[in-house]
């Protein structure tokens, strides 16, 4: 079986990565787990320029496909900020909770029904070779007032997933999380990459063993 590298170490990311790739036919595995201690600097305009930029750089230090990701929180009353910044909104050193605390506070005077906000996360898949692809998934919402939940991860506890009658993404099972989340939504786009990478790997073993029988 192949092994498929996601490229974060990240326990959130970690956690839901293993849960929605766990039926394709890959190996999973982590920077961690390789021996890994890149780091790569996300000096890109977009969500998409940074992933491409983690899934390259991965990809060329470990030889493996690999899948890298960035996402964040945009919120329409900021300008879609935090946007590419959201880990780094508070600070390089700041908790969940210092992140939300200032959105928030950036949001003290915005009433109801222009708090509007969504979840963007765009993977991208790079070959050893240098060959990348990016796809995406977005989710709908708007920002609540303070937080609420105990599951998932950064801004989920203040996020009011549109259609749940006002529950936020960290109120919700996880297993409800990974079928309607940016993340799941972007893992789903990039299944099709996945599995024809994992049917080409396939049929160039088996021609190779065919070649060797004769």
């Amino acid at each position: 079986m192949d092994r498929l590298l996601i490229a974060t170490n990240n326990r959130g990311k970690v956690r839901e990565y293993r849960e929605l790739l766990a039926d394709l036919p890959f190996e999973i595995t982590f920077p961690a787990q390789e021996g890994l201690t890149l780091t790569v600097e996300e000096t890109g305009r977009t969500f998409a320029e940074n992933a491409r930029l983690k899934a390259v750089a991965f990809a060329r230090a470990s030889g493996l496909l690999t899948l890298a990701d960035d996402s964040g929180l945009e919120v329409d009353a900021l300008g879609g900020a935090p946007g590419i910044y959201s880990a780094r909104y508070a600070g390089p050193r700041a908790s969940d909770a210092d992140r939300i605390c200032k959105l928030l506070n950036a949001l003290a005077d915005t009433p109801p029904g222009r708090r509007t906000a969504r979840f963007r996360c765009v993977i991208a898949l790079a070959r050893p070779d240098g060959t990348v692809h990016t796809v995406a998934g977005t989710c709908e919402g708007e920002i609540g007032f303070a937080p609420r939940g105990e599951h998932g991860f950064g801004y989920d506890p203040i996020f009011l997933v549109a259609g749940y009658k006002g529950r936020t993404m960290a109120e919700l099972p996880p297993e409800e999380k990974n079928r309607i989340s940016h993340r799941a939504k972007a893992v789903a786009a990039a299944r099709p990459l996945l599995l024809a990478w994992a049917g080409d790997r396939e049929q160039l073993r088996n021609r190779g063993n065919a070649v060797s029988s004769l």
